[in-house]
């Protein structure tokens, strides 16, 4: 049986440079998605989200190679994120962000076919915020986004370029809320080696803003 890598089938989306902003288009996608408010570090909320999340999104994989024959490795974990300012991801103030936990399903999978595998998996596992659990297509388009090695708390220098020097030297401004992909497990990956997509939805500054 087939296993689907959407990191390998979408590289174009989950592959970007380390040096160079890319322009993409991403296109609607299935999501699990949960949300929350506050610093990730220490907001119990947060946990509770990854305690559910992941479960599910595993529950939904076992369900369709089972039911479907249809296997895939389970996407990485990706989160929006936004505050008032968005300064306030530059300088690191936790406190003000909020966010969305996500994890991207394959194109095959329903939201019946997912609500059905999280309703069996929470019969026997305790999924803490599964109340607020959704399941909902995402539509992101238009993004710049690279690759960023090392610790979250160094993307500062990263997204201070993007947001004063790519995005107006483009003519682009912001649309959408700022994502993160993480490829690298943060319990088992030495900070400096962790890898994370970091993505902005954009529009070129003359456009509509509803665009």
């Amino acid at each position: 049986m087939e296993k689907v890598d959407l990191k390998r089938v979408r590289a174009d989306l989950y592959a970007p440079s380390r040096t160079d902003f890319a322009l993409v288009n991403v296109p609607p996608m299935m999501i699990l998605a949960i949300d929350g408010h506050g610093d990730p570090n220490t907001s119990p909320a947060y946990a509770a989200t990854l305690e559910t999340l992941y479960p599910a999104a595993y529950a939904i994989k076992m369900a369709s190679k089972r039911e479907l024959a249809r296997d895939f490795v389970v996407a990485p974990l990706e989160g929006l994120w936004s505050a008032d300012d968005p300064a306030a991801f530059v300088s690191r103030q936790k406190d003000a962000w909020d966010w969305t936990m996500l994890i991207v399903q394959p194109d095959w999978i329903t939201p019946a076919f997912a609500m059905a595998a999280i309703e069996t998996v929470a019969r026997t596992k305790d999924l803490p915020r599964i109340a607020d659990l959704r399941v909902e297509t995402f539509a992101e388009g238009l993004a710049l986004q690279i690759l960023h090695v090392g610790p979250y708390d160094a993307e500062g220098p990263t997204l201070a370029r993007l947001h004063d020097e790519v995005m107006p030297a483009r003519g682009l401004t912001f649309r959408g809320r700022h994502h993160e992909i993480y490829l690298s497990d943060a319990r088992r990956t030495a900070p400096e080696r962790l890898r994370t997509i970091l993505r902005q939805p954009v529009r070129p500054i003359d456009a509509d803003p509803g665009t």
